[in-house]
C-alpha cells in the first residue's frame, strides 16, 4: 500500500509559493525586479513560486528582506490580532544537517518591523553562516547548552551556556559548534520597519 503523506517540507514549499506570488503581486514587482532587489536569480524565484524547490534559509531571508517582511510572513502563518499562540506542531524547521543540527522558527510578528524567535541546535563540528541583513537588524542569542562560537564580521566570540549575546547583523555572521557536545540556543531577530 502506498501512502500519500504530506510532510512539513511540502506544506512549507506550498505556503512559500502562495505567499511569494501574493506579496510580489501586491508590491507590483516583476520577477526580474524582485530578483535584482533580493540578489537571487529569476529562475530561483520561478521555482519557488511553482513550489518546485526548497530554497535555503539564506535565500528565503533575502527574499523576505527585499519584500520587507519576515520569514514568518513568507511562510503564510495565520496572523491573529493581539495574541497569537503558535503550538509546537506549527513551528517550522528551516535548516538542518545530517548530523542533527537544525534551526526552528518558533514565532514571528510584523510590528513595528519583522521580529522572529528561533530555536537552534548545532551538533559538534556543524556551522551555519548568514549573509548580512538590512542595516538596523539586531540579533539576540541565548545559549542554553554547550558553547557557541559566534562569528560577527570575521571575529569569533565564545558564548558559553547561560550567556547571551546581542549584535547588529548587517555584516556577515555565523554560528559554529567547535565543542564536543550539542549547542542549544534561542535567538530573536529584529529587522527594521521597511521604509
Amino acid at each position: 500500500m502506498v501512502r500519500n503523506t504530506v510532510t512539513d517540507l511540502d506544506n512549507l514549499t506550498q505556503a512559500l509559493a502562495r505567499k511569494l506570488k501574493h506579496l510580489r503581486a501586491e508590491r507590483g514587482f516583476t520577477l526580474d525586479a524582485l530578483a535584482a532587489r533580493a540578489g537571487v536569480s529569476r529562475g530561483m524565484l520561478i521555482q519557488i513560486e511553482q513550489a518546485r524547490t526548497n530554497p535555503s534559509v539564506g535565500t528565503v531571508v533575502k527574499i523576505g528582506d527585499a519584500l520587507g517582511v519576515s520569514i514568518t510572513s513568507l511562510l503564510d502563518f495565520d496572523q491573529e490580532p493581539q495574541v497569537r499562540l503558535v503550538p509546537p506542531e506549527q513551528a517550522v524547521r528551516l535548516w538542518s544537517t545530517e548530523a542533527g543540527s537544525h534551526s526552528t522558527l518558533l514565532a514571528g510578528t510584523e510590528a513595528p518591523g519583522p521580529l522572529e524567535l528561533w530555536h537552534w541546535r548545532l551538533m559538534p563540528g556543524d556551522a551555519s553562516t548568514s549573509d548580512p541583513h538590512p542595516a538596523g537588524t539586531t540579533e539576540l542569542v541565548h545559549v542554553t547548552a554547550g558553547t557557541l562560537t559566534l562569528q560577527v564580521d570575521g571575529t569569533d566570540h565564545t558564548v558559553a551556556a547561560g550567556t547571551s549575546a546581542c549584535f547588529e547583523s548587517h555584516v556577515p555572521h555565523g554560528y559554529r559548534n567547535d565543542g564536543g557536545e550539542p549547542v542549544e540556543m534561542t535567538m530573536a531577530v529584529s529587522v527594521p520597519e521597511p521604509r
